[in-house]
């Protein structure tokens, strides 16, 4: 639809230029009226097939990011499922969330205005209760049940 637009507006713009300098006469070039007609049809229909289109883009844009805002959504539903069943505590509900997120111990101490070793122990303590023995088993945990395979330690 691009290419056939831009060969009408080139072919208007060269046809607005031929007559604008009068150059037809010149040369003795005599278009007919029926191939601009044509021309213009071709632009009319094909500008109407591209909004057409752009319009569905748009529309196929906002449902995509409500599935993807409903996704966000079923993912904090699902860590919070997964927190309560296992007990987290609230220190350590934030600490689970910042490494799934990917922190690395010294960025969630840091973010928590703690100490490392108190991050460490929170970490320890959500492994055993989520009964993994690290975060790449935690985070596949929740990658499993999104993907719909049987969950490992689900809650209840």
């Amino acid at each position: 639809m691009l290419a056939l637009q831009a060969v009408c507006a080139v072919f208007l713009v060269y046809d607005a230029g031929m007559d604008i300098l009068q150059l037809e006469q010149r040369f003795n070039v005599r278009e007919s009226d029926t191939l601009e007609y044509l021309i213009v049809l071709a632009l009319v229909l094909s500008l109407a097939m591209t909004f057409r289109q752009f319009r569905a883009l748009l529309t196929r844009n906002r449902h995509v990011e409500a599935r993807l805002q409903a996704a966000s959504g079923a993912f904090q539903a699902l860590l919070d499922d997964h927190f309560a069943a296992w007990e987290l505590t609230v220190s350590e509900r934030d600490v689970a969330l910042l490494a799934i997120k990917g922190l690395g111990i010294g960025e969630i101490a840091s973010v928590r205005q703690t100490r490392e070793g108190t991050v460490k122990a929170q970490l320890a303590a959500i492994y055993r209760k989520a009964g993994v023995s690290g975060r790449p088993q935690l985070i596949s945990l929740f990658v499993e049940e999104l993907m719909g395979e049987p969950l490992v330690g689900a809650p209840g």
